[in-house]
């Protein structure tokens, strides 16, 4: 039982640099293109665009919430926020690679602004479960938002700012979303890839807390 509990309280903790998986050095190719958009997945992206990362929770209905957007050139999915180089989907659901479940967005700023991409992120899941997200537990579910530049920074805590407000106000508690540079975003497999329009009727725990984002 000890050994159970163990195992449990460490799929709550981040590990640290020294505990997490090695990974290895070739990197994971998510594939050609985008299923719905027909876009390229990974760079070169046009020199137009602007990334930035949102984790939500399971990637697979997370990634459907943005590719619809008008002004996305593409989206994929993959991992961030951790130590572990090119991990496998496996060893990012065993919490030891500190990674979470993240949708890199290409977008053109001239036509979607940074405001709509917060509000459908905000809006789309709870920002204040910690490592988990509904039943889905573990530090790969953790909410997060990796920024590109600074601009995404600034409205990345604005936004948080007026959404814990929003929040308050309804009975939640403080969100626990982390804030942090787009610094490695690691591809998943082909198969994780718009999984939700290659397969319709797949499992999507995404539920947001019914707290609109209006400013």
């Amino acid at each position: 039982m000890d050994r159970i509990l163990s195992r449990m309280v460490s799929r709550l903790q981040v590990p640290s640099p020294e505990e997490a998986l090695a990974g290895r050095e070739e990197a994971i190719w998510p594939g050609d293109s985008h299923h719905v958009l027909g876009a390229p997945l990974a760079p070169p992206f046009p020199e137009a665009t602007r990334q930035i990362g949102f984790a939500m929770g399971c990637f697979w209905g997370a990634e459907k919430r943005f590719w619809s957007l008008p002004g996305v050139y593409t989206t994929a999915v993959g991992y961030a926020g951790g130590t572990t180089a090119n991990p496998t989907y496996e060893e990012v659901c065993s919490g030891k690679t500190g990674h979470t479940e993240t949708v890199l967005v290409v977008f053109y700023p001239d036509q979607l602004s940074l405001d709509t991409l917060f509000k459908v992120f905000w809006e789309a899941h709870d920002p204040t479960q910690g490592m988990r997200q509904g039943n889905d537990v573990g530090t790969q579910y953790r909410s997060a938002v990796f920024t590109d530049d600074a601009e995404q920074a600034e409205v990345a805590q604005r936004s948080r700012d007026y959404y814990q407000t929003q929040l308050h106000r309804s009975g939640y508690p403080a969100v626990t979303t982390e804030t942090r540079a787009l610094d490695h975003f690691y591809y998943a497999e082909p198969y994780h890839q718009q999984y939700l329009s290659k397969n319709p009727a797949g499992y999507c725990g995404l539920g947001g807390t019914g707290v609109c984002y209006v400013e």
